[in-house]
């Protein structure tokens, strides 16, 4: 079904990861959203007045509110298309986050406002009429809910989206919670025991767990949050596939939104390499990678001596030295340059995060201590890198 609906509406289905085929899936998915979320507000809110059932009334005022998120998340996504300014260099992808971003605070004043109402309902209970069609209703909500959750995680898995993934989390949440309501209806029409109230109340916690899920993905890539390990793997074995790379590090990734990732890294490189065919071998490498990953890369050579016994005997020792005190360290930028009176032994120590600053100094304390036992003659200059491993 969502691959029908993808190729009726969509001119380009394969183009997932440029701005404009990114905006094309964002707004079918709002535009899909809004109409299944309007249709199930009417009829569950006609269904929630005339069976005095607050309950009801309260999920189909979130189906409302999905449907005014659906509208925000397509303008987001057609904002977020926008092509690169003067005054946005990078583009307008972040504006994707503001959208789901305002999504997230609507659905957390709906929660609050149900919350509020079913308090009322539990404090001053009135007698709620179910009946088989109410139930009917509730089950083919529960079933168009299910297939949003697995349209949208589709769209989401495709652009690989975080406003789409947080709206199947909303999917999901909405499932569950008219699924309560059922439980309610049931309950109630062979009991005649009225739980309406309570299961009010669920629903409205439902809907502020969604609410600071949603904050919560949404804030973080605001934030600047760390890359996926996956996409730092892909970067890194694609690098080190090309002849002539033979190390890399200083791996950055900046996010300027989905669809705007900037990456830039250093590149270890013999220092006997022919120059203009090493460069030739980077600029093929960053054009290639880019187009493979859809991103910008920016590779810096970093050349090294691979002939110099000395400098291997050197850097041998030191990753022996790293082992034995904690594997977790590395380094790169490693260089001996030696002159009248000593030799200096030159290189970055890479450190995990979360490492503690005393822990840190006590392990290039320790670097150095055991480099001077092999060699007095040996001076260590280690410059502190917050890496984080990469």
């Amino acid at each position: 079904m969502t691959g029908l609906i993808v190729k009726l509406f969509i001119k380009d289905p394969s183009d997932t990861k440029s701005p404009r085929g990114r905006e094309a899936y964002g707004i079918l998915a709002g535009a899909v959203g809004i109409c299944m979320n309007v249709i199930l507000c009417g009829v569950k809110f006609m269904i929630g007045v005339f069976s005095g059932s607050i309950a009801i009334q309260a999920d189909a005022v979130n189906n409302l509110s999905d449907a005014g998120s659906s509208v925000i998340t397509l303008i987001g996504f057609k904002a977020a298309g926008r092509p690169a300014d003067k005054e946005h260099p990078f583009g307008h992808a972040r504006l994707e986050y503001i959208s789901a971003l305002i999504v997230a605070f609507l659905i957390l004043v709906v929660g609050f406002e149900l919350g509020k109402e079913s308090v009322r309902k539990i404090i001053d209970p009135t007698t709620v009429e179910f009946s088989p069609v109410t139930i009917a209703v509730l089950v083919v909500s529960i079933l168009a809910k299910l297939w949003m959750s697995f349209f949208t995680s589709e769209i989401g898995r495709r652009i690989d989206s975080k406003t789409m993934k947080a709206a199947t989390a909303d999917s999901i949440s909405d499932m569950i919670s008219t699924a309560a309501i059922l439980l309610s209806a049931v309950i109630g029409y062979f009991t005649g025991r009225s739980i309406d109230g309570w299961m009010g109340a669920a629903v409205a916690a439902f809907v502020l767990y969604s609410g600071v899920k949603v904050l919560k993905d949404t804030v973080s890539p605001l934030m600047g949050e760390a890359p996926s390990s996956k996409l730092v793997n892909e970067i890194s074995e694609k690098l080190l596939s090309y002849d002539g790379i033979n190390g890399i590090h200083d791996l950055v990734i900046h996010s300027y939104g989905p669809g705007r990732i900037i990456a830039t890294v250093h590149a270890e490189v013999a220092s006997t390499a022919d120059l203009l065919e090493i460069h030739e071998t980077v600029d093929r490498a960053e054009r290639e990678i880019g187009e493979n990953l859809g991103l910008l890369l920016t590779v810096h050579l970093d050349p090294f001596k691979t002939d110099d016994e000395t400098t291997a005997a050197a850097r041998s020792l030191v990753q022996s030295i790293l082992r034995e005190i904690d594997p977790g360290f590395t380094f790169h930028d490693f260089r001996m340059k030696p002159d009248e009176h000593h030799t200096d032994m030159i290189f970055d120590l890479v450190v995990p995060y979360g490492s503690k600053r005393d822990y840190v100094v006590s392990v290039k304390n320790r670097i150095k201590d055991k480099i001077r036992e092999c060699d007095p003659d040996i001076r260590c200059v280690i410059t502190v890198d917050m890496g984080g491993g990469e």
